[in-house]
C-alpha cells in the first residue's frame, strides 16, 4: 500500500484549527515552532475568524497545521513514500520530503503571504470554482469573458472543476458565462487573485526568501504544481516555487502523476477534506484518507504498513 502525503493550502482553513494538534506532542512541538517565527501565538490566531481572512496569517497558519498533523503522523510510525501539496500545501510537502527544512520553510511562507496579500491590495481580483466545464471549456471561458482584464485558469483541480483567476469585473462575467452555459460558479472568499499575473508584485519577494534558503535533495518524491511531474532536482524545486503564485496549479496532473507512480493510498493531513474529495474524483481506485485530529491520525497509524 504505496502511501502519499497530500496538504492542503489556503482556503482551507477554520476557526480552531490548530486546536486538535495541541493534543500530541509532536503537532504541539511544530506548533510552538511556527509561533516562534511568527513572534505571535499561532493556535491563538487559529481561533480568530477574522485573522484568518487575511493572507498573511492564513498561510503561516495553514501551513503550521498541515505540518503539524504529518509530525503526529510521522511520530506515530507512518512513513510515506511521496507527497504533494496544493498551493500553499506545496511548502508543506517540501518540508515532508527533505527538501526544505521547517524553520527556514516558514520564513519563506510568512514573507510569501505578506508579499501576496500587498499585491492584492495593489491589483484588486478574485477567483471563482467552475463546476461542470471541463479544462478545454473552462478556458473558453476566459477567453470569451476577459476583454481587456486578467482573467486565467488559476486551479485544474479534477475533471469539471477548475478555479478561475482575475480581476473582478472579469470574474463576474466569467461567471455570467458559466451559467449561461449551465455550469455553478462559486465565488471563493480569497483576498487576491491568487496563480495569476495579478501576483506579480509579489514574485521577486518570494524569489529573494527562496534564495536565502537551502534546498535538500528530497528523501521522497515530490509531485509539483507547476508541472504536474515528480520532480527531485532541488534547483529546480527552488526555481518552480519561484514563479509558484503566476502560475496554474496542476493538481490533477499531480495526483495522476503519483498514481501512474503506483502510490495507491493518499493521507491529506491538515485541515478539512477538500483534497480528498478531488483525489477520489481523479483517481476513483484510490483509497483516500483524511487527518484532521490526532484521533483521526491515531485511527489510521494503527491501520497502515510499518
Amino acid at each position: 500500500m504505496p502511501l502519499a502525503l497530500v496538504f492542503p493550502g489556503q482556503g482551507s482553513q477554520y476557526p480552531g484549527m490548530a486546536d486538535p494538534w495541541t493534543e500530541h506532542q509532536a503537532g504541539r512541538a511544530v506548533l510552538d515552532r511556527a509561533s516562534e517565527s511568527l513572534e505571535r501565538d499561532i493556535v491563538e490566531l487559529c481561533r480568530d475568524e477574522n485573522a484568518l481572512s487575511s493572507t498573511e496569517i492564513a498561510q503561516p497558519a495553514v501551513f503550521a497545521c498541515d505540518l503539524a498533523a504529518a509530525a503526529v503522523l510521522e511520530a506515530e510510525g507512518v512513513r510515506f513514500g511521496a507527497a504533494a501539496g496544493h498551493s500553499l500545501g506545496e511548502f508543506a510537502a517540501l518540508v515532508a520530503c527533505g527538501a526544505l527544512d521547517l524553520v527556514p520553510a516558514l520564513d519563506v511562507v510568512i514573507a510569501r503571504g505578506r508579499a501576496m496579500q500587498a499585491a492584492a491590495d495593489e491589483f484588486p481580483g478574485t477567483m471563482t470554482a467552475l463546476l461542470g466545464p471541463s479544462l478545454e471549456e473552462a478556458a473558453e471561458i476566459c477567453d470569451e469573458a476577459r476583454g481587456g482584464d486578467v482573467l486565467v485558469v488559476a486551479n485544474e483541480n479534477a475533471a469539471k472543476q477548475t478555479v478561475l483567476a482575475g480581476s473582478i469585473p472579469a470574474i463576474e462575467r466569467a461567471e455570467e458565462a458559466a451559467r449561461e452555459r449551465g455550469a455553478r460558479a462559486i465565488r471563493l472568499h480569497v483576498a487576491g487573485a491568487f496563480h495569476s499575473r495579478l501576483m506579480q508584485p509579489a514574485v521577486q519577494t518570494i524569489r529573494d526568501a527562496l534564495a536565502a534558503t537551502s534546498f535538500h535533495e528530497p528523501k521522497i518524491q515530490i509531485a509539483a504544481n507547476v508541472s504536474g511531474e515528480l520532480v527531485g532536482d532541488p534547483a529546480a524545486l527552488r526555481e518552480l516555487m519561484a514563479g509558484h503564485v503566476v502560475s496554474p496549479v496542476r493538481w490533477e496532473r499531480s495526483v495522476r502523476a503519483l498514481a501512474e507512480a503506483g502510490f495507491d493510498t493518499f493521507v491529506e493531513a491538515g485541515p478539512g477534506d477538500v483534497l480528498s474529495k478531488l483525489i477520489r474524483r481523479t483517481t476513483p481506485g484510490s483509497t483516500v484518507v483524511a487527518v484532521g485530529s490526532v484521533g483521526a491520525a491515531l485511527a489510521f497509524a494503527g491501520e497502515a504498513p510499518a
